[in-house]
């Protein structure tokens, strides 16, 4: 059983482990990097190093057999640079390793003390390369807070945990504190919700705690269905440990004796990863009967939901552990006072509960010097969209958009994948619950209290950026769709309402809008907005709502003009024959299906609009280039 005494030994068992090889090679397993080939690479260095006669270890033994250790991780955040490798104690970072280019780093950097250059990370636009993990810009202007461990260490391996300080803040909160200084402990640090709502989390244990009953539940909320987040995700894959290290404290906070860890089936890698630090937690003494020698009980349960965005509603997400269809139901009472099986429920989410014991371990003091005074700490964004450098990153609460966009994420790129000068005209925040953010909006701090002024949210995390070929109509289209699809149907506001504004946007790309839909569209979303049970539906016309708010004159040239500014909306697109560089060749004529095009030989040919298919057949046969689309 883990005690004061054998958490130490354990700790000082693995420093002694790890500081007796001379190198190691850590492995981005992440569900990105395992999709791009790591575990091949992974087989590969061990072939490699068996070939060169070196010996490798791959697991935490009691006796040191090899002079090098082999770990897999998980997601080291640059995913625009994997598969990644790093070399420690250098901290070298490999970018696009495929298993061909493993002799290399064994022979050069493991053997040697030199660095394979072709797979350095590069400057874009420039023949600079930088080696050090930490010099490159994309993790040089994060704060990684809560994934300082991601992708560092070997996720498996609940000693290496133990060695970073890991369970020591369980085992305080377990026997030497009780549940009420728990509570105020996380009342005091300022945390807050981290899955979209942002409500203080030590009052939501309090509230839990101060509820009587014989049965109380710990929940984290690890349904993560915004599209293109992957924060939640992340955090499961490569730290696993701190999740359960979290809802032992807010077991001890509330007085609870059984969790459940709710994950999409879609992430089979995490929930595959959380089952294996569970039988590890339970065989340490962690979870189970008797904790920390303790005489508490406490355990979890891997749930596995079925994929349903709505899910991520705390209510409906009770309801589908129930065994019930995942649908909400009408607050109050709150999951605090009847929750699980009518019993006092805590529920939060992933990244929330990951950051209790890292708050408990810094201090309540130095915790709150991060962030800003009404979000304290730092959040983890999945940066995506028209930028140089995607992936997962972590900013502390009041930086600013700009400091995201252009100095972790590299700058904004034109449709090509390269910096064109193509400016930048929005991001989208908190994925479909959430809303645009423009050029106005650049340098304003990010935080709960001003992203909630202009429109937004902060959501789970998502942060799309986008180009200024983006139309702003088919981005709000896409999360209507995405949100129509996901609504449970229970209350008709949300489901008869979004379907409407769905096919309202769909008249307006189509080139069918009128003033009447624009202002049918505006109204029934402040309906849906209002009327809605649930934040699905009540968050769903965000993204419409702002787009509108921000970029209504795209949505009136869609309308009045017929015309898409960026030329994205095929319905709306229009032909034309630039008569100066038109040679009367007739090879446009003679390929467009439809006999749009009519012409003769010395005067330039030109498209019957009301004929025109729109195929752009004609662009590609012409070759003066004298076809233009717009």
């Amino acid at each position: 059983m883990l005690d004061q005494k054998s958490l130490e030994a354990r700790k000082e068992n693995f420093d002694r482990y790890a500081s007796a090889h001379k190198k190691r090679v850590v492995i981005c397993a992440g569900t990105g990097c395992v999709a791009n080939g790591a575990l091949k690479v992974y087989d590969r260095f061990l072939e490699v190093v068996k070939e060169r006669g070196i010996s490798v270890d791959i697991a935490l033994e009691e006796e040191v057999k090899g002079d090098y250790s082999l770990a897999q991780s998980g997601c080291q955040g640059f995913c625009q640079m994997g598969l990644l490798v790093t070399v420690f104690p250098e901290s070298i970072l490999y970018v696009k390793v495929k298993p061909d280019d493993v002799e290399d780093i064994v022979d050069k950097t493991l053997m040697g003390d030199g660095v394979v250059e072709r797979l350095l990370y590069t400057v874009p636009e420039s023949d600079k390369t930088i080696a050090k993990h930490d010099d490159i810009p994309f993790y040089s202007r994060q704060q990684r807070f809560l994934l300082s461990l991601c992708g560092n260490i070997d996720a498996n391996c609940i000693d290496e945990y133990i060695s970073h300080g890991g369970y020591f803040m369980a085992r305080r909160a377990v026997l030497e504190m009780d549940a009420k200084q728990i509570c105020d402990e996380i009342s005091a640090a300022g945390l807050k919700g981290r899955g979209g709502g942002g409500f203080p989390t030590g009052t939501k244990w309090e509230f839990a705690r101060a509820n009587e009953s014989d049965v109380k539940y710990v929940i984290c909320n690890g349904d993560e269905g915004d599209p293109g987040a992957f924060m939640d995700r992340c955090i499961l894959e490569g730290n696993p440990h701190a999740v359960l290290e979290g809802m032992i404290i807010a077991a001890q906070a509330i007085g609870s004796e059984n969790g459940y860890i709710y994950v999409r089936m879609e992430y089979p890698l995490a929930v595959e990863r959380l089952k294996r630090a569970i039988a590890a937690a339970r065989e340490a003494g962690v979870l189970g009967e008797n904790i920390f020698n303790s005489g508490k009980r406490f355990d979890i349960v891997v749930m596995e939901g079925a994929g349903a965005f709505v899910c991520g509603e705390e209510t409906a997400l009770i309801a589908s552990i129930e065994g019930q269809r995942g649908m909400p139901s009408i607050k109050p009472p709150f999951p605090t006072t009847s929750g699980l099986f009518g019993k006092p429920t805590v529920i939060n989410n992933v990244e929330t509960i990951a950051s209790v014991p890292l708050i408990m371990r810094m201090g309540v003091e130095e915790y709150s010097k991060m962030g800003t005074e009404n979000a304290k700490g730092t959040k983890t964004f999945a940066l995506t969209g028209h930028v140089i450098n995607t992936g997962l990153i972590e900013v502390p609460f009041g930086v600013t958009l700009r400091e995201i966009v252009s100095d972790i994420g590299g700058g904004v790129m034109d449709d090509d994948g390269k910096i064109c000068g193509v400016d930048f005209k929005a991001v989208q925040i908190g994925g479909p619950s959430g809303g645009c953010l423009t050029q106005e909006h650049l340098d304003m701090p990010l935080d709960y209290d001003s992203l909630t002024a202009v429109g937004a949210m902060v959501g789970s995390g998502g942060l799309v950026v986008m180009n200024q070929n983006t139309c702003m109509v088919k981005i709000a289209r896409f999360f209507m769709q995405f949100t129509q699809n996901e609504s449970c149907g229970k209350c008709t506001i949300c489901r008869e309402g979004t379907r409407q504004m769905l096919s309202l946007l769909d008249d307006i790309i189509c080139g069918n809008g009128t003033a009447e839909t624009l202002a049918l569209l505006e109204e029934l979303a402040i309906l849906v907005k209002i009327g809605s049970l649930c934040g699905l539906g009540k968050t769903a016309p965000n993204p419409v709502l702002s787009t509108l708010k921000y970029f209504r004159d795209e949505y009136e040239a869609h309308i009045f003009d017929k015309r898409c500014p960026t030329g994205s909306c095929e319905d709306l697109l229009i032909f034309k024959i630039v008569p100066e560089l038109c040679k009367s060749c007739s090879l446009c004529m003679k390929k467009c299906p439809v006999g749009a095009i009519t012409g003769e030989k010395g005067i330039p040919y030109v498209i019957d609009p009301e004929v025109c298919v729109r195929c752009g057949v004609c662009v590609e046969a012409c070759k003066f280039d004298a076809i233009i689309r717009g």
